[in-house]
């Protein structure tokens, strides 16, 4: 797989990416002169290979511009979550050891307060604006050569995790080669599977600080692609984005499809997606009717996968597999999976323990030696926290994350499953289970939704999902009570800030 720039040279037009609300569109040669302009202001900056910097932007054009100018000039670049208060992005730019940090101007405040708290910082810019103390990028670009920084070395990208369940962790690779020419170490397994090429027209509806859409983008930009990238996502606006530019491909989070299928049925019908070849789905469990809904409505292109920042396992599973095995994540095509239970002992097929992976390529959480060790076991095999079981096809299910399994007088409640019965019903909109302290039982389960219409937030409505849930599950997972919320914590990869809710309701008695 050549470097997009090679693209820039053979098809200097071609959309390298569209901006998906403004229509702006960046070609392959404009992202080669500016990502060289952006490695020459890092080098100016004093940022050399194997250094570290943080970006803390919205879906804009500049993004993937500055990756690419990281990745080009041997830098470990951190993306940060937009949603995040000052104390976590400044915590996140001191871990990583960030010495050059970027922000976009409508997070001036969070960006201000969180720089003025990092050490470590020589420089600060921002982009699409001014912020107070910070160097507009565009200013700074404006006189760098567009040519290529003589000593070229590939960087890497550094996620860190959600924080969903405690301090957000740095998951660190070594760039997987020296040279900014080496192929995207998921071009040749997940990129075959999927069939991306340089006919892919990829609508990304996710932010891009994310390690899915960063990744993806940057594996489409290699294989000279072109990237449709929403500045956030809009259930009907990507209906309209695959008719209008004939998506070839997506990715999606569940909550993005239960959006997109309680559209109206006039909304969801109107939009031609035959051009959509290939819909990946992966970050969160996927309701069972949800999906059969969505694989009824597209066809058979829906594939899953699972997999995480740490990369120590790859599970994928196609829409035919899916309908015979339902509710898997598919069979493992990087690591092997494997189920232990509370001593550590493998166990067999349908019995639910943690999820562990065998022989796969082995990482860390950068700076943190003891939370990378508790990641392995005394075999090398890691987690990511995950609970599941194989069935006798070697096909992984999901349970629940570890961190969120109930107890409830002695009985483990996984809330994944009850959050994927209620987010069927026709009134509501998303939902959190979670436990909650009992004086006898140990914990409780609770559920939080928000409901479709605030009109339903009513006792009324309460006590008809709980009569509703009790006809379909054993009653020891039927939530004692319900609360309402207008919005539930959820980010935009679609994953609840749950542990925010629990902690609340915990504090609260």
């Amino acid at each position: 797989m050549p470097h997009f720039s090679a693209f820039a040279s053979e098809t200097p037009e071609r959309p390298a990416y569209i901006m998906a609300n403004s229509g702006e569109v960046v070609t392959y040669a404009e992202l080669d002169r500016r990502s060289n302009q952006i490695a020459h202001l890092l080098r100016a900056s004093g940022v050399n290979r194997g250094d570290h910097i943080a970006i803390m932007m919205k879906n804009c054009r500049e993004f993937l511009q500055v990756a690419q100018g990281a990745l080009r000039a041997g830098i470990i670049f951190t993306p940060i979550s937009t949603h995040l208060k000052q104390d976590e992005t400044a915590y996140i730019i001191t871990n990583c050891k960030a010495k050059l940090f970027i922000a976009s101007a409508s997070l001036a405040e969070v960006a201000l307060e969180a720089a003025s708290a990092s050490g470590g910082l020589s420089r600060c810019l921002s982009v699409g604006g001014d912020i107070a103390g910070f160097e507009r990028l565009d200013e700074q670009l404006a006189s760098l050569p567009e040519t290529p920084i003589e000593d070229e070395f590939l960087g890497a990208p550094m996620l860190y995790s959600s924080g969903t369940t405690g301090k957000p962790k740095g998951v660190y690779w070594e760039p997987h080669a020296e040279s900014i020419h080496a192929e995207h170490p998921l071009s040749g397994s997940v990129g075959a599977f999927f069939g991306f090429g340089v006919d892919t027209i990829y609508l990304s509806p996710a932010p891009l600080y994310h390690a899915a859409p960063l990744h993806y983008n940057i594996m489409v930009l290699g294989l000279g692609g072109t990237s449709l990238i929403m500045e956030q996502f809009d259930p009907e606006q990507s209906l309209a984005l695959i008719e209008r530019y004939q998506a070839t491909h997506s990715q999606w989070v569940p909550i993005m499809f239960v959006r997109m299928l309680k559209l109206p049925e006039g909304a969801r019908t109107q939009y031609d997606l035959s051009s959509m070849k290939c819909a990946i789905h992966a970050a969160a469990p996927c309701p069972v009717d949800v999906k059969e809904a969505m694989i009824k409505w597209w066809g058979p292109v829906i594939v899953e996968y699972y997999s995480g920042s740490e990369g120590n396992g790859f599970t994928i599973i196609d829409s035919a597999n899916w309908l015979t095995h339902k509710g898997s994540v598919g069979q493992a095509i990087i690591g092997e999976p494997r189920i232990l239970g509370e001593d550590g002992e493998v166990l067999g097929p349908g019995e639910v323990g943690d999820v562990y992976f065998a022989n796969s390529r082995p990482f860390e959480y950068f700076d943190e030696p003891e939370k990378t060790k508790n990641a392995f076991n005394e075999h090398g095999w890691s987690t990511m926290g995950d609970v599941g079981y194989l069935d006798e096809d070697g096909f992984l299910y999901l349970t629940d994350r570890k961190n969120f399994t109930i107890i409830t007088g002695g009985v483990n409640v996984y809330p994944a499953e009850i959050e994927g019965l209620l987010i069927s019903h026709d009134k509501v909109a998303d939902v959190a289970v979670f436990g909650i302290p009992h004086p006898e039982f140990g914990e409780e389960v609770m559920a939080v939704v928000q409901p479709l219409d605030w009109a339903n937030a009513t006792d009324e409505t309460e006590a008809e999902l709980i009569e509703w849930m009790r006809e379909r599950l054993s009653s020891v997972k039927v939530p004692r009570k319900i609360d309402f919320l207008e919005q539930l914590p959820r980010m935009d990869n679609g994953k609840l800030y749950k542990r925010h809710l629990q902690d609340a309701y915990r504090e609260a008695g």
